[in-house]
């Protein structure tokens, strides 16, 4: 989204200072404009007093003459709202923020010694986060704006929400917004009693913002409050345990069964043949069994029995699916004529 008039002269102000010389064909593409909108812009900056220089050809472009600085770096208030996304391209696109995480990037950047904006520019380029995990695309949920504003504004909703068993409309005060692992989760509170609740937001079908306002808990901390949560949640996953005797082969992917599972099997001590046996907390009989089956022979599970059972069963399956139709391309090359 290309920023307004106002905001793209100052963009082209606190480029142009940061970077000595740039071509028109640059900053265009840049702020998301034609070169036609950067000269006009170039004209109305020189009409305000901004000494700039044009130079043609190809070691040519725009510049401040004479080292031109400007102080105008004071943060809009959308800028200072984007602050926390500098540097978080997915998370300020998402959420709409692009243009002033940009433009409070630059002006942070313009407030900086020569050598201090070195060093920021150079961990730029060593640093990129991509908060997907691989093989999946970063969803931005579709009401993803409207409860950020409504938390922002301390401000309750209503949302139709389908979890894993119910769907339903529910009355809650956003707190936060949480982006992990590329999908998006809001943390808020829910009822009389104001207990904290955790919503992924591509469950959300629909969403009301209500006339209402709420007060936020004092002192509250989203990190902190997320972070325990999680906890939480993971702890209430650890309902049985199984003993597994783990192969060298699985230790490459090992990481899909979890990170506490992967802790513990990767400090057992391995064997002569470098095999592992270890305890790991399961969530259920069904769920491990879903997991294991992918590593094939290269897992073992010792305990407990039901999860041999489940696993036994699901690979006579598997056999049962892929034998019949083997056996009837066998039967089809073998009535071929010669």
């Amino acid at each position: 989204m290309a920023p307004v008039r106002a905001d793209r002269l100052l963009s082209i102000l606190m480029t142009l200072q940061l970077r000595g010389r740039m071509t028109a064909k640059a900053l265009a593409e840049q702020l998301e404009v034609s070169e036609r909108t950067i000269y006009r812009d170039v004209d109305a900056l020189c009409r305000a007093g901004v000494p700039m220089i044009t130079e043609p050809g190809r070691a040519g472009g725009l510049a401040l003459l004479g080292g031109y600085r400007t102080e105008l770096t004071g943060l809009s208030g959308g800028e200072a709202e984007a602050l926390p996304f500098v540097g978080l391209d997915a998370a300020a696109a998402a959420l709409g923020l692009e243009a002033s995480a940009e433009a409070a990037r630059l002006k942070l950047l313009a407030a900086l010694t020569p050598a201090s904006r070195s060093r920021a520019n150079r961990v730029k380029e060593c640093f990129y986060l991509d908060p997907a995990d691989w093989y999946r695309r970063a969803v931005t949920p579709p009401h993803l704006r409207i409860i950020a504003a409504a938390a922002w504004a301390n401000q309750s909703i209503e949302i139709d929400y389908e979890s894993w068993t119910t769907r339903k409309s529910r009355m809650i005060d956003p707190l936060g917004l949480v982006l992990k692992a590329g999908h998006w989760y809001l943390v808020a509170q829910v009822g009389a009693k104001r207990t904290t609740h955790i919503f992924r937001l591509e469950r959300v079908r629909e969403v009301r913002t209500l006339t209402t306002y709420f007060v936020r808990p004092k002192r509250f901390d989203l990190a902190k409050v997320w972070c325990e949560e999680v906890s939480r949640f993971e702890a209430s996953l650890r309902r049985e345990k199984a003993l597994l005797r783990v192969a060298p082969s699985a230790m490459w992917s090992i990481d899909r069964l979890g990170a506490e599972a992967a802790e513990a099997i990767c400090a057992a001590q391995p064997d002569q043949g470098g095999w592992r046996k270890t305890s790991i907390w399961i969530e259920g009989i069904s769920h491990a069994a879903g997991l294991l089956l992918g590593f094939g022979t290269d897992i073992e599970v010792l305990e407990p029995e039901e999860l041999r059972v489940e696993l036994a069963q699901r690979a006579r399956q598997i056999c049962s699916l892929y034998e019949e139709p083997a056996m009837n391309v066998r039967s089809s090359k073998s009535n071929r004529p010669l």
